[in-house]
């Protein structure tokens, strides 16, 4: 009976500060206009597709600059904000390091219509660094950026200088395994998020059930878009981009990466798209990255591999110390 009211108690708690936690949403701007991030933001003028579009990143060159420089690239669910860690560990190294917002992320423009591609997103990131006359650079992609990230280095070979993927997804091609869904499907998906569904995903894909105030804030940035009247174009160009992500598999190709790479894999990460979409005996073999890293290690050529002990998808979140110590290892040798 104790243990009864115990369990009831705790639940009772953690719903009241669930419900407080998304009473207390901040209602965000489409583009991130009323959300600082931890560095100055500049603003690209791109003319694609036949529009006018704006690609959000940020710059930042310290005062011990070493010549060398670095682009990271974000994941689906996230923005250039979360590697504010990251990129005060690399500044401090002295490398310059470039943060894009892909479009459709982030400060940058969410288009009513737009062909996302891995090669139009690698195409305007490498318009930016031409802009900035940047001829050769690290690349750094984390989940949906490491594919980005791989599609750069077949596009670019001569650009990138060394590929580190962190816990990348598209090791594996999805679509062997689950049905094809069109955008209208993802896009009737993502008008039903909400705080819960989005901490739910996160706390049990991310994070092994075991949930810290720091990782508030990642939900917090697509939950408060959530608020906003126009949150249809959001859902649009996400479900715009899981399409992207489904269809355009990079993981035949890995053979003909020719930078010398790092693969950063926690090994506890499952994460696998359309997992919803199959039985539970398919869903037990998506996702396995402690199979997956391995595979891939021997599929690029000069390729490294450092596997996390109990970290998920997010290292660079989850457990910094343990995600940048090889990163600042490999970009120095």
């Amino acid at each position: 009976m104790k243990m009864n009211l115990l369990s009831i108690l705790t639940f009772l708690i953690t719903f009241q500060f669930t419900i407080a936690q998304s009473d207390s949403l901040q209602w965000l701007d489409i583009e991130l206009s009323n959300y600082q991030y931890p560095y100055a933001v500049s603003i690209l003028e791109l003319k694609i597709q036949e529009q006018d579009l704006k690609m959000a990143y940020m710059d930042i060159t310290p005062k011990n600059y070493n010549g060398k420089n670095i682009v990271l690239f974000h994941g689906k669910n996230f923005n250039g904000a979360y590697w504010k860690t990251t990129i005060e560990a690399l500044s401090k190294e002295g490398f310059r390091v470039i943060v894009p917002d892909q479009i459709g992320f982030g400060k940058s423009s969410k288009p009513e219509h737009f062909q996302y591609t891995f090669q139009q997103l690698a195409q305007n990131t490498k318009t930016l660094l031409d802009t900035l006359n940047i001829k050769e650079t690290a690349i750094l992609g984390h989940s949906m950026g490491g594919m980005l990230a791989s599609r750069f280095a077949l596009m670019y070979p001569k650009t990138i200088t060394k590929l580190i993927l962190e816990n990348p997804i598209g090791l594996e091609d999805w679509k062997l395994k689950a049905p094809y869904k069109p955008v209208e499907w993802w896009y009737q998906n993502e008008l039903k998020s909400s705080y819960d569904g989005i901490k739910k995903y996160q706390l049990e894909n991310y994070y092994d059930n075991k949930w810290k105030s720091e990782y508030d804030q990642w939900v917090n940035l697509l939950a408060g878009w959530t608020l906003n009247s126009d949150y249809k174009k959001i859902a649009w160009n996400s479900a715009l981009t899981y399409n992207m992500i489904f269809t355009q598999p990079v993981v035949y190709e890995f053979k003909n990466i020719t930078a010398p790479t790092l693969l950063i894999i926690g090994i506890r990460d499952r994460t696998a798209l359309g997992k919803p979409l199959v039985s539970e005996d398919v869903r037990k073999t998506m996702g396995l990255y402690n199979e997956l890293g391995k595979r891939t290690q021997k599929e690029i050529p000069n390729a490294q591999l450092v596997e996390l002990e109990n970290i998920g998808h997010l290292p660079h979140i989850e457990k910094f110390d343990s995600f940048i110590q090889p990163v600042i290892k490999f970009l120095k040798e």
